[in-house]
């Protein structure tokens, strides 16, 4: 598995992917965010990816169709991940004019105005009150390997 599941980091910055298992590993990604492919790795080794745009980048292992993770590259250093509870604040904006943008791995906002939006912080708090989303596909539930195909079963491997 990949941990954490998800990940935000500033555009530029390198993420590694240490191999801590006895097998194999084959991380990828095809999506816009960020399109790499690491290649065949062992156990003990450690490769690494710059997120050098901005961008949402779903991961993957070629070999295990059941790892996948998120990232999210973004050129601001102001964004909040919500709380379990579905809470997000967002600390030490200062005061002027900002483009909120509401981002969920299996949802979008029922009102997409809501969802972008430019907003003014002033120097108190600033409450956006509730955003509702919506429930999308899950991408990570059912991707095809990276050469865009099925995987193929793995007779109940044990490890």
């Amino acid at each position: 598995m990949f941990a954490p599941h998800l990940l935000v980091v500033p555009t530029g910055t390198s993420v590694q992917f240490p191999n801590e298992d006895p097998f194999f590993h084959n991380v990828f990604s095809l999506f816009n965010g960020k399109r790499f492919d690491l290649g065949l790795y062992e156990s003990g080794t450690t490769r690494s990816v710059r997120f050098d745009r901005e961008g949402v980048s779903y991961i993957f292992c070629n070999i295990h169709p059941e790892m996948g993770a998120v990232i999210l590259a973004i050129s601001t250093p102001y964004y909040g991940v919500s709380a379990k509870n579905g809470v997000v604040s967002i600390r030490n904006v200062p005061p002027g004019g900002y483009r909120l943008s509401v981002w969920s791995e299996n949802g979008e906002p029922v009102d997409q105005t809501a969802g972008e939006q430019v907003i003014q912080v002033l120097s108190e708090p600033v409450n956006l009150g509730n955003i509702t989303l919506q429930t999308t596909a899950d991408a990570l539930a059912r991707h095809e390997n990276k050469f865009g195909q099925d995987y193929k079963p793995s007779h109940d491997l044990h490890y």
